[in-house]
């Protein structure tokens, strides 16, 4: 019997071999891969909007990227990747003894403005195109070789005027040419954007990098739209992350103005618009975060904020096709001794008494139902959660679950038997009692050796 408590892991495996670079033991490196294969398997094929400021764009950050984009490329994710360069504009609208000008945190764009952002946005897509074409041995783009593309994908129109002032050559997406980036994508290439549109008149604007990916993401019905920004992701009132909310949810945040650094009032809406027009995720991921893109697309807790349109955390009742991840979940468990073995025999044949969790489909929590229907009592029996979800009240709402479809086959008691977690049981209401009190059937193959406590719920 499993609860929201971590238990403690066993064994030695690799003990006798160096640990590899990064990881405590070798049989952890192992874990991590075999935890991250589903994650390749799902995103095979998906298409990847990533959008960036110049502030990645230039330097140490973007070796990082490229690393990071490089890897991704080559488990078969299609990559857009957006860039902005407002820094390097500012850099040399100032080289040039011009003075930036903003109303309502967008850049005003003069003709001469307009000059600094064509050479500071030609030079800054050329440093990210040679980042993205290296092949250097003892580097992790050794031996690859990344195809980068670009077009006139990008149809625009001017903002112009608001409140009085005149935005003249700053644009805004007239239309997206997703067939075109689609065309790229089918043939491997990684699609690089940069932030400029032409209009049918042949003038060319400025664009804001994170409306660019914004557009671009719903256009080619992208998996994942991505923004690398100045934070860790989106933050709550205490200061905390929050790792993942529903467009929805994040509205309210934005409202309010809670936890919103400079990069985020910029790229929530676009993230919140994105999900309610098809993106199936956006995420905000901090670009100082080393491996951010890996860490938050092939770990199980991540390390940004996820945006989706409907909650991430999905109940369910299981099925037959779950059998082989309700054995992966439960098998670390019953090796230690919190849960009793059950084969896969067993479990193919009790499947439908589970109930599961589902996040973006990978199961990370179960829980089961055992009716008693002569005795008006049912057993909760193997609940149990991953690791790296037991602070998220995962438990709560299995055991809610399992309590009202025992409530729903009119049974008046729930019991439970285990021998590490009786303080998480006692905390929600369940008394102990002897075996003695068990159901007789259950009674009858109670393990003696075990010596588990049982505890009881009215219902």
């Amino acid at each position: 019997m499993s609860d929201d408590s971590s238990p403690e892991t066993t064994g030695n495996a690799g003990a006798d071999k160096p640990a590899v670079t990064g990881f405590d033991s070798t049989a952890q490196f192992v874990a991590w891969v075999r935890g991250a294969a589903p994650y390749i398997h799902a995103f095979r094929g998906k298409t990847f909007v990533v959008g960036f400021g110049g502030e990645v764009a230039g330097g140490e950050l973007a070796q990082k990227l490229a690393y990071d984009c490089n890897l991704l490329a080559a488990l078969g994710i299609r990559l857009v990747l957006v860039h902005g360069a407002r820094p390097q504009i500012d850099a040399e609208i100032e080289r040039r003894g011009l003075e930036s000008r903003f109303h309502k945190g967008l850049r005003v764009t003069d003709l001469a403005a307009l000059e600094c952002v064509k050479a500071a946005m030609a030079v800054t897509r050329f440093e990210v195109e040679a980042l993205l074409s290296q092949g250097l041995p003892n580097t992790p783009m050794a031996g690859s070789y990344m195809r980068v593309t670009g077009g006139n994908f990008i149809t625009a129109r001017p903002v112009g005027v608001v409140d009085g002032v005149d935005y003249q050559f700053t644009g805004a997406v007239r239309k997206i040419i997703a067939d075109e980036i689609n065309a790229d994508l089918d043939q491997q290439n990684v699609v690089l954007i940069t932030p400029l549109g032409v209009s049918p008149a042949g003038e060319i604007f400025n664009l804001c990098m994170e409306e660019v990916a914004e557009a671009v993401a719903i256009a080619v019905k992208a998996e994942k739209l991505i923004y690398l920004c100045d934070a860790p992701g989106l933050l709550d009132g205490d200061g905390e992350l929050i790792e993942s909310v529903t467009a929805d949810e994040a509205q309210r945040h934005f409202d309010a103005g809670e936890g919103l650094t400079e990069d985020l009032h910029l790229y929530l809406p676009c993230a919140i618009r994105a999900v309610r027009k098809g993106v199936a995720r956006s995420h905000l991921i901090d670009r100082d975060e080393d491996g951010g893109l890996l860490l938050e697309f092939f770990t199980r807790a991540g390390v940004g904020t996820v945006v989706s349109r409907d909650a991430l955390f999905r109940l369910r009742e299981a099925s037959i096709d779950d059998v082989a991840a309700l054995v992966s979940l439960i098998s670390p468990m019953e090796a230690d001794g919190t849960l009793v073995r059950r084969g896969r025999e067993l479990l193919e044949q009790e499947v439908e008494r589970f109930s599961v969790v589902d996040h973006d489909g990978v199961l990370v929590g179960c829980a089961a139902l055992y009716p008693f229907t002569e005795d008006n009592a049912a057993e909760l029996a193997c609940l149990a959660v991953v690791p790296e979800y037991r602070r998220a009240g995962l438990g709560d709402q299995l055991l809610r679950r399992i309590e009202r479809r025992a409530r729903m086959q009119r049974l008046e008691r729930l019991f439970v038997l285990t021998t590490r977690t009786a303080h998480w049981f006692r905390e929600r209401g369940f008394s102990e009692i002897g075996p003695e009190a068990l159901p007789q059937r259950k009674r009858d193959l109670y393990n003696l050796q075990r010596r588990s406590k049982v505890f009881v719920k009215a219902l």
